[in-house]
């Protein structure tokens, strides 16, 4: 899988935690960031909300886009 370099802003705060998980599992905290975004992305497609909210902004994006290739 290709990979893509991400800057990422966090707090001191939650930065320490991420840093105490990785090294408690054992693991990069690279991968303990990916990990947990993971983890967010397979919450949100069983999130019956989120997918409406998501199917809604489809349909709004489509439109714009159609508009803008007239």
């Amino acid at each position: 899988m290709a990979t893509k370099v991400l800057s990422l802003r966090l707090p001191e705060e939650i930065a320490a935690e991420i840093a105490a998980v990785a090294r408690a599992d054992d693991i990069s905290m690279s991968k303990a960031i990916r990990e947990a975004i993971e983890n967010h992305i397979a919450a949100r497609r069983t999130d019956k909300a989120f997918k409406e909210r998501l199917r809604k902004r489809v349909v709004e994006d489509r439109e714009i886009l159609e508009r803008l290739a007239e």
